[in-house]
């Protein structure tokens, strides 16, 4: 699956996409998170307070919760505000 990151978390990761494979023991957006920040610094440090980000699989936003299994893309970004 591919995973995109968009603003700070893509600052912080050091680039916007990348193709992943989690272990099959990794079924939702937590766990894949969690997996994501034992991968190095600039990923614990992208994701350190994981409440706060969002989460669209295949451009439709979900929660935490939601299961990865399938999908083709899962991007990730902070909250944003607007005008």
């Amino acid at each position: 699956m591919k995973a995109v990151y968009f603003a700070w978390v893509r600052e912080r990761i050091g680039h916007g996409d990348e193709e992943i494979a989690p272990p099959d023991s990794v079924s939702d957006v937590a766990g894949l998170m969690t997996w994501l920040i034992a991968r190095g610094e600039q990923y614990a440090h992208a994701f350190e307070n994981p409440k706060v980000i969002r989460v669209a699989i295949d451009q439709t936003h979900v929660k935490h919760d939601a299961k990865i299994a399938g999908a083709r893309e899962i991007a990730f970004f902070p909250p944003m505000t607007g005008g």
